[in-house]
């Protein structure tokens, strides 16, 4: 199992919501979110606006062509039992997620706190150690 949150995700008007995985192995130098094609054109970010800047990011399975989009996004975690404080991220679009992708940063600055990955366990990390939280299912 994994930590996987429910996210909102807002460009100016554009707001959609989607599941992400908090993902500690996605080390960037500011905080990103990187999302599939399908949540950039929910974000009307779809094709690649002219601020977006074509890198080539090292993953585990290779090369991977995205785009990047500096300070383009606001995210927010959505929960059940308390209003979450929203954060500036960069937009992250991959040709091949299939579902978001929280980077360390992100993970920091969205106050997340992994418990236990292996179950899925996770809380904020202002919240008693006792509080935990279990992941969504994706969607």
């Amino acid at each position: 199992m994994v930590v996987r949150l429910r996210l909102r995700i807002c460009k100016n008007q554009a707001c959609v919501e989607s599941t992400a995985v908090v993902n500690s192995g996605y080390e960037a130098d500011t905080p990103q979110l990187m999302v599939p094609i399908s949540i950039a054109k929910g974000l009307k970010q779809w094709p690649p606006p002219p601020e977006a800047k074509e890198l080539m990011f090292d993953t585990a399975g290779g090369p991977l062509r995205v785009w990047v989009v500096p300070k383009a996004i606001r995210v927010k975690v959505l929960v059940n039992d308390m209003d979450t404080k929203e954060v500036e991220a960069d937009l992250v679009i991959s040709p091949l997620a299939d579902e978001c992708l929280i980077s360390d940063l992100l993970i920091d600055e969205l106050g997340i706190a992994i418990e236990s990955a292996g179950k899925g366990l996770w809380r904020f990390r202002w919240e008693p150690t006792t509080k935990l939280r279990g992941s969504v299912s994706k969607y």
